[in-house]
């Protein structure tokens, strides 16, 4: 944000000396908390009744970028007021009851304990059940709804928690506090800020109303207001500071920097970015890395959001690729040596040079492995390299690249030196499998039994099949830590639960990425 320097008289008065003062008390170097980097949002959510309907905004609810199928939405008068989601069945495959039976409280602890899947494919799911179109159980849709957009900024999926929001009802002031400090973070902020604009009390903080008339270009009143409130005396010290320089850059100081924040959010980020104050979002939650995705950011701090987002499975294949094809190297090692490898294959595959490919391909496989992008990889190169004639390593890795794709189980059948335990995997054939080792035995026994164990059988006869879903993922994942049973037992629940292709995939992934550390 260009910050004016010269404001009318009126406002110099407001931003008298007592706005200068500045606290320093508290640890300058406390941690930040991934918990508590939101506006009081990532919280544990208390289940409260409906919220009363408000009108909706006019804008459709759209979201750009995801690393799961395409976000679509329904309109929301062709659904249950409680049937908030950006997936519909048709998409998803699972049922409008997949909460109906749970408990309000067991669903929204389950979702803020879930950690991150180490597979993509149970990434994947996760996604797939907080953006589902299904209803919610009986006077629980607004606590459930804000744990599912929390554990997606937890993730770092703001495109996909910023549909959801959306496609809820943005004016309710838990749903707008969320919209706003996403908005804060991909520089959208115009919308809400519009909004806020409109409707003052929607105002999450009253710094945050202070920003937006800012941001409208009424610097008269936002100075009114913040000394109305430090007059009042609701304004914090720190706060009034930070706003101070904020609305006048000449009380900004570089030999006087501000202190660490006492607790971070998104507007204090973005207004000490504005007073040239700028935070690193290397040690911040990761939702913060996708600031360093706008424009205004260098290439190198750029590139290292990306790699960042990318490692979480919180970036799309397409949105990864772009990142890394509209730089140029600027030195060696790292990062530069992984967009090096990366431009150098596309440039071959581009060409469908055959030789220039082989060449190339290992360097960039390596360098996607650094950054555990390889499905986002193989959605981009499979198919191409497919129709080449490749030897050799790179045909062994573009026969990999093909089992993280889409045509497993195509690549599977073309390729007849393909290890039998991969082959019936991606092909559901496992009649001639003779397991080696405890854990080949345990991914048998995930293909060809039929019970799943006793507590998820009974989950699933009661229709929690939400419920069930949660509660497996960290089986599987105890799974690829190398319980070989714990394998077992999340592959026959997903099967159980109609959810084949997820279950080949995460069997796939298992046997081919390096996920032990």
């Amino acid at each position: 944000m260009t910050v004016v320097r010269r404001w009318l008289p009126l406002i110099a008065m407001a931003l008298a000396a007592p706005a200068m003062a500045q606290t320093t008390q508290g640890p300058a170097n406390r941690p930040l908390s991934a918990i508590d980097w939101l506006s009081r949002s990532v919280e544990e959510p208390a289940v409260s009744p409906e919220p009363v309907p408000r009108p909706r905004l006019p804008e459709a609810p759209v979201a750009q970028g995801a690393g799961t199928p395409q976000i679509t939405v329904t309109p929301l008068d062709a659904a249950t007021p409680q049937a908030i989601g950006t997936l519909p069945q048709a998409l998803t495959g699972l049922p409008p009851t997949l909460w109906t039976a749970s408990d309000t409280t067991t669903l929204t602890t389950l979702i803020q304990a879930v950690g991150e899947p180490g597979l993509p494919a149970l990434h994947d799911l996760l996604l797939t059940l907080l953006l589902a179109q299904a209803e919610a159980p009986a006077g629980g849709g607004h606590a459930l709804l804000l744990a599912r957009i929390d554990k997606l900024l937890d993730l770092g999926n703001l495109n996909e928690a910023l549909a959801l929001t959306r496609a809820a009802d943005p004016t309710d002031p838990d749903v707008f506090r969320r919209w706003f400090d996403i908005a804060l973070l991909t520089g959208t902020e115009d919308a809400p800020c519009d909004v806020m604009r409109s409707a003052p009390g929607l105002a999450p903080t009253f710094p945050a109303r202070i920003f937006c008339l800012a941001r409208g270009g009424d610097w008269m009143a936002a100075a009114l207001t913040l000394n109305t409130h430090r007059a009042l005396g609701d304004m914090s010290e720190e706060d009034d500071a930070l706003l101070s320089r904020f609305l006048d850059a000449d009380l900004v100081d570089p030999d006087a920097p501000l202190p660490p924040p006492e607790r971070l959010s998104p507007l204090i980020f973005r207004m000490r970015e504005a007073i040239g104050e700028g935070m690193s979002t290397g040690p911040l939650p990761l939702a913060f890395a996708s600031a360093d995705l706008r424009d205004t950011v260098g290439e190198k701090a750029r590139l290292d959001a990306a790699e960042r987002l990318a490692l979480h499975g919180a970036l799309s294949a397409q949105d990864l690729a772009q990142v890394m094809s509209r730089v140029t190297p600027a030195a060696s090692g790292g990062v530069w040596d992984r967009v090096d490898a990366f431009q150098k294959l596309n440039a071959a595959v581009n060409a469908a040079d055959p030789d220039a490919v082989a060449q190339t391909l290992p360097a960039a496989w390596d360098a996607m492995r650094t950054i555990r992008a390889e499905v986002a990889f193989a959605s981009l190169y499979a198919a191409p390299l497919a129709r080449l004639d490749l030897t050799g390593e790179a045909a062994t890795i573009a026969t990999t690249l093909g089992l993280l794709s889409d045509d497993y189980a195509g690549v599977a059948d073309r390729t007849p030196s393909l290890d039998p335990l991969l082959r019936a995997v991606a092909t559901g054939r496992f009649a001639a499998i003779a397991p080696q080792t405890a854990m080949e035995e345990a991914i048998v026994a995930g293909f060809t039994q039929k019970v799943p164990p006793e507590v998820f059988a009974d989950l699933l006869a009661e229709d929690k099949l939400g419920e069930t879903l949660l509660r497996v993922l960290p089986v599987f994942d105890a799974g690829v830590a190398g319980d070989a049973r714990s394998v077992t037992d999340a592959l026959l629940v997903l099967r159980r639960a109609g959810l084949d292709d997820t279950a080949r995939r995460a069997t796939l992934q298992l046997l081919l990425l390096d996920r032990t550390t």
